[in-house]
């Protein structure tokens, strides 16, 4: 008999309804930290300091993360780093409404929760292929980039509305979801696996042995080398765009309007993913985010207007749900399951690497030249990239959905 549909299934919507929570909540904080600094210290250096302790984080633990994922109980880690960061948020809620809220503190949490994403996400990506069926795990995957992207509008939101009502506020929406989502998860259902108590001093071997796994692999270290290349060009040429629309005049509140545009891609992008994941092969979804982003990318020279540059954005973020979907069903699928939460740390790095040093790169682009020329130099970028993308064989190759296969929500 066919599966249920998606929707139906209790363990998914659990996992899905709670994360969307704090999907939400971890953006609010996000947005709210560096306010917060702002207004207690002043200091620029301070707000960046605070959420680079989230960024450094997940960096430093995603690797090793990935090899506890697959030594321990993976519902224990997710139920686990929803309470580390209820109790985290509550310690700096609790700071800042009695005023003794400090830049150390605030690093301390930021940092926790740097790490309890670094655990969780792995957690989460090991245990789908066991919480939904597999002919249902290309929507899974395209719902659950859904949830990111309307997690992330949400919350950037109603992150600063919310410390205009009080600073200690979207601190403590951020506790009450994380707690929805501790509740949530709590009541989940995954299937037993067993486990072998292994000792501390076997996680370098076993980090190493899930990267052996990436690289041995050619679809998996050359679709790796496709999410590094991607999000480094991407997040560089975002922050050249943002400078550009500021020194043509576009206001402030235009540029929320253009970075919240690239949100409704990425929503709308996830809702198509899984009828587009069926309709294209495998290839033509990979390399089709490359040539859409090399086609499109050159235009904000000629672009002075911010809802222009919001659409062109929208453009920009349409099929990557796609190939996100492709990529990352394949990778589950063919990853076996005591290997999956390794998989699942190793790529976290590689596009956790990328994101951080992308906006780097695109700050030192505009630093040397003018923020036109480098809108084109960020684009010559993507265009290389996009031409060893079409001509590699690998991805011409790359397997796609076996007869029957479908996703019904």
């Amino acid at each position: 008999m066919p599966a249920a549909p998606l929707a139906r299934n209790r363990n998914y919507t659990l996992l899905w309804v709670g994360q969307a929570c704090a999907e939400i909540g971890f953006s609010a904080t996000m947005i709210a930290f560096p306010l917060l600094v702002l207004a207690l210290t002043g200091s620029a250096a301070a707000s960046g300091l605070v959420l680079a302790a989230d960024a450094v984080a997940q960096l430093v633990v995603g690797l090793p993360a990935g090899a506890l994922v697959d030594r321990w109980n993976r519902k224990r880690i997710m139920v686990a780093c929803e309470l580390a960061q209820v109790v985290a948020l509550g310690t700096l809620v609790a700071a800042i409404i009695a005023g003794v809220a400090t830049v150390p503190h605030m690093v301390a949490v930021a940092a926790v929760l740097g790490v309890c994403r670094a655990l969780f996400e792995p957690a989460e990506d090991a245990a789908l292929p066991a919480l939904v069926p597999e002919e249902q795990l290309p929507t899974a995957i395209a719902m659950n980039a859904a949830r990111s992207s309307v997690g992330q509008m949400a919350g950037n939101a109603l992150g600063g509305l919310l410390f205009a009502v009080g600073r200690w506020v979207p601190f403590l929406m951020d506790l009450v979801t994380h707690l929805v989502s501790f509740i949530a998860l709590s009541f989940l259902r995954v299937p037993r696996r067993e486990t072998k108590p292994e000792p501390l001093g076997n996680l370098g071997r076993e980090i190493a042995e899930g990267m052996r796994w990436v690289w041995r692999h050619r679809e998996v270290r050359v679709t790796a080398w496709c999410a590094l290349t991607l999000n480094l060009f991407f997040s560089a040429y975002y922050l050249v765009v943002i400078v550009l629309a500021d020194r043509r005049g576009v206001s402030s509140a235009e540029i929320g309007v253009m970075a919240a545009m690239l949100g409704v891609g990425g929503i709308v992008g996830s809702l198509l993913a899984p009828y587009l994941h069926r309709l294209l092969s495998p290839y033509v979804s990979i390399a089709g985010v490359f040539w859409v982003l090399t086609g499109l990318a050159p235009l904000a020279v000629f672009i002075d207007r911010g809802l222009v540059l919001g659409l062109l954005f929208t453009g920009m973020a349409l099929l990557a749900p796609t190939a996100n979907t492709t990529i990352t069903t394949h990778q589950l699928l063919l990853t076996p399951d005591e290997l999956r939460g390794r998989l699942s740390g190793v790529m976290s790095v590689v596009v956790g690497g990328a994101a951080a040093l992308g906006p780097a790169l695109g700050g030192l682009l505009v630093e040397a030249v003018s923020p036109t020329t480098a809108v084109l130099v960020a684009a010559g970028g993507m265009a290389v990239v996009t031409l060893a993308v079409t001509v590699n064989p690998t991805l011409r190759r790359y397997p796609g959905l076996r007869q029957g296969e479908e996703g019904r929500l």
